[in-house]
C-alpha cells in the first residue's frame, strides 16, 4: 500500500483564511474557490447551524455560501447534489498527477488528506476564530482507491461505466480540463479499515489530537509523526522530503519540516510497513 499525504482546502492563496474546527470539534473543511466550477460553499455538508453567517463572521464578508468552490476531494458533498451511485471521488491534473503517476499510486492505496485549520468560537451572535487558537495542518479526510479513471482519454467509457461521477468538477465542463493527466480516483464501495463507513473514502468527523499534524508551539508546516516515518538509509523518503535537515527524532517520534509546495506527498508501504496499521487505525477509530 502507498500512503498520499494530500494537501487540500483553503490556505492563504487560495480563500485565505482557515478551514474551521466548530465549538463540538466538527472538522469542516473547505474546499478552494474557483470562480469557473458550477458547485458552491452551499454544497458543502454542515448540518445544524447558519453556515452562511459562518463563512461570512469568518471571512469578514468575503465568502458566501455564493463562492463558487472546486469541490474536491469529493468527500461528503450536500446529498441533494448527489446523482444515484456516488461515492467518493478525488480529481487531479498537471504536474501533481504526473507525480501521482510516477510514483505508481493506484487501486489499493489510500489519500490521507490534510488542510489548514483553526478553533473557533460562536459569541455574541458572531463567528470569529479563538484569539489563542493554534493555527495547524490537520488530517480531516480519507480515499481508499478503487478505480483509477483517466477522464479525458477515454471519457466515454469512464461516464458509461460510472455515470454518477458526470458532475465531479473534473468530469462536469471538459473545456476546463483537457491535460490528458486529468484522472479521477474513485473510493472502494467499501472501506476495509472500518466497516462503519458509508464508502472507502469520507471525512474524519471531530477534531482530535491524533489527526493533528502540526506540533505544538511551531507553524504549522513543521509536523510531529510517528517514528516510523524516519528514512533510513535503504529507505526511499516521503516525497518531496529529500533532504536530511528536513528530518530530526525526538522523544514523541519524528519531527518533518513539510515542503511549502506540492499536493501529493507519498511514501512506499513497501519500505514503511507500519503504514498500513496507521491508516487503519485513522480510519476505524475517527471516521
Amino acid at each position: 500500500m502507498k500512503l498520499v499525504l494530500s494537501r487540500k482546502g483553503f490556505d492563504s492563496g487560495y480563500g485565505g483564511i482557515p478551514s474551521p474546527i466548530l465549538p463540538d470539534g466538527r472538522l469542516i473543511p473547505l474546499p478552494i474557490p474557483n470562480s469557473t466550477d458550477h458547485f458552491t460553499l452551499a454544497d458543502i455538508n454542515i448540518p445544524n447551524i447558519d453556515a452562511g453567517q459562518l463563512l461570512g463572521d469568518l471571512s469578514k464578508g468575503s465568502h458566501s455560501l455564493a463562492t463558487r468552490i472546486h469541490l474536491d476531494p469529493d468527500l461528503d458533498r450536500a446529498p441533494a447534489s448527489r446523482l444515484p451511485g456516488w461515492r467518493p471521488a478525488l480529481g487531479q491534473s498537471g504536474n501533481a498527477q504526473s507525480h501521482l503517476r510516477d510514483m505508481h499510486v493506484g487501486a489499493g492505496d489510500v489519500f490521507i488528506f490534510f488542510g489548514w485549520f483553526r478553533q473557533t468560537e460562536h459569541k455574541s451572535g458572531t463567528w470569529r476564530y479563538v484569539r489563542s487558537a493554534p493555527n495547524m495542518h490537520v488530517m480531516f479526510g480519507w480515499l481508499e482507491i478503487d478505480v483509477v479513471l483517466p477522464v479525458v482519454g477515454e471519457r466515454e467509457r469512464s461516464l458509461s461505466e460510472f455515470p454518477w461521477i458526470a458532475n465531479h468538477p473534473h468530469v462536469s465542463d471538459p473545456s476546463n480540463f483537457t491535460d490528458l493527466r486529468n484522472t479521477l480516483y474513485l473510493a472502494a464501495v467499501q472501506s476495509r479499515f472500518n466497516p462503519r463507513a458509508a464508502h472507502g473514502g469520507g471525512r474524519f468527523a471531530v477534531y482530535s489530537d491524533y489527526l493533528r499534524l502540526t506540533k505544538p508551539g511551531h507553524t504549522r508546516s513543521v509536523w510531529s509523526l510517528p517514528g516510523w516515518f524516519m528514512p533510513q538509509s535503504t529507505q526511499a523518503p516521503l516525497s518531496y522530503h529529500p533532504r536530511p535537515d528536513q528530518w530530526q527524532q525526538d522523544r514523541e517520534g519524528v519531527i518533518l519540516r513539510s515542503a511549502a509546495k506540492g499536493q501529493e506527498f507519498v511514501l512506499d508501504g513497501a519500505a514503511y510497513p507500519q503504514a498500513e496499521s496507521w491508516v487503519a487505525d485513522l480510519v476505524s477509530n475517527h471516521a
